[in-house]
């Protein structure tokens, strides 16, 4: 029997509390007090739209699917400037995240020109603070159009460049039709899961993987009853490339964020029966090849890639959510080294979320990951093979700052032997931090 299994819950609780809050107060880590700024706006609770911050509760994923708007949002958040087509925030709507943490891991680093050793950056142990430090805003600016950004100042140690991820406008009623439109930078799986939502600090890596997350297109969405479709088209080269455009004529240069006619298409139709969702997920990509040593630099030749997933969802209760995704993926032609080849390979996660009370929420996660033909490509791409089992405890000392203590358990074995390509390390950690929102 687990030692854990035999004390009681009210001493588990003691003892995390005590072990975070030592270990924070190592750290210096120091928050602010401070309510976020959808919470200034309509001054109510974090509680009202979050059952733990970040992950949402019913009426927190309504009032998202509202265009981040109460019905009042006239009256609470705008100056009346006797100007029925000029709304202004009330004041400045910005808000901060900030995350710092220590980390213990097993990962090494592999040297990635000859990928025949490991380098020295070993550290076992690790002061990550700050990890991120992050700017949010967003305002409604007419009855169905809303902004929303965020651009992070620091993240993982780099500091000195600014970076945008979410940015776009939303209109949630097209054209009178019913439509939602949003265009701009988004994730495209946050039709499913919502990364920025999720409680543990471990990724939902089948997302990246499947290379479905950041990118620049729009959105298309519609709600039937318990039936929402979205369909929408991205540039499919991520959120940082620009392209040089010399037109015709003296001086007149431009930027395009596209370099080719493609654009990836995708959709998913959801429905959900009582406390269940269920969403079917499909994608056509064009990418370019993967060429060079171990298939570590981009090729010449467009290849077709095609993604479909399976998500469930839903509750038991109030106190647990429960999730799950599955992405099979196509590869056409993607090896410069054999461009007759077709891969097939998968990649899911599933968790659980518990919200014991105001004070704690503990979360389960699974990530798994099966490369299939891949494994034996004598690529990079065999390191897509994962299985690990991530366990998540948040206390929280306000509504919106936690103290965070996560285990994460490799399952595969790792292969050591030259070239080191694949799943070279084991990639276990143990890590303590706080997260604030403010």
């Amino acid at each position: 029997m687990s030692i854990l299994a035999t004390v009681p819950p009210v001493s588990l609780h003691r003892l995390l509390h005590t072990l975070i809050t030592g270990l924070l107060l190592a750290c210096a880590c120091d928050a602010t007090f401070a309510m976020p700024v959808f919470a200034r706006q309509y001054e109510m609770t974090c509680a009202a739209c979050h059952a733990a911050y970040p992950r949402l509760n019913a009426f927190g994923e309504q009032f998202r699917d509202n265009n981040f708007r109460l019905l009042n949002w006239r009256e609470k958040t705008t100056i009346d400037t006797k100007d029925d087509m000029l709304a202004l925030p009330k004041t400045t709507p910005l808000a901060f995240r900030a995350q710092s943490y220590v980390q213990g891991r097993q990962a090494r680093e592999v040297d990635t020109i000859t990928y025949m050793t490991f380098t020295q950056n070993n550290a076992e142990t690790d002061i990550q603070s700050p990890y991120l430090i992050k700017l949010l805003s967003s305002a409604p600016l007419s009855d169905h159009i809303t902004y929303y950004f965020y651009g992070i100042f620091a993240e993982k140690g780099t500091n000195g460049t600014a970076v945008i991820e979410d940015a776009w406008f939303r209109h949630d009623d097209a054209f009178g039709t019913g439509v939602g439109t949003m265009l701009g930078q988004f994730q495209v799986s946050d039709l499913m899961f919502p990364r920025e939502t999720r409680l543990t600090f471990q990724d939902f890596m089948a997302y990246r993987f499947a290379n479905i997350t950041y990118q620049r297109g729009i959105l298309f969405d519609r709600g039937f009853g318990p039936v929402k479709i979205a369909l929408g088209a991205v540039n499919g080269n991520g959120t940082e490339s620009n392209y040089n455009l010399n037109s015709p004529g003296y001086l007149r240069p431009d930027k395009m964020f596209d370099n080719d006619t493609h654009k990836n298409a995708f959709g998913r139709i959801g429905i959900t029966l009582g406390p269940v969702t269920a969403g079917i997920f499909g994608m056509a990509n064009r990418q370019m090849s993967a060429s060079g040593l171990y298939g570590t630099t981009t090729g010449t030749r467009d290849t077709r890639a095609y993604v479909g997933g399976l998500d469930f969802s839903g509750k038991v209760g109030d106190k647990v959510h429960w999730f799950m995704q599955g992405l099979w993926n196509q590869w056409h032609g993607f090896l410069d080294a054999a461009p007759a080849n077709n891969y097939s390979w998968f990649a899911g996660f599933a968790g659980v979320d518990y919200i014991h009370s105001d004070r704690w929420a503990y979360s389960l996660l699974w990530n798994y990951a099966d490369a299939r033909e891949l494994s034996d490509s004598n690529t990079i791409y065999a390191g897509i093979n994962m299985n690990t089992l991530t366990l998540t405890a948040s206390y929280y000392f306000m509504r919106n700052v936690k103290g965070v203590i996560e285990i994460n358990g490799d399952f595969l074995r790792a292969n050591e032997t030259p070239p080191l390509i694949g799943h070279a390390s084991k990639e276990g950690y143990v890590l303590v931090g706080i997260d604030a929102a403010f």
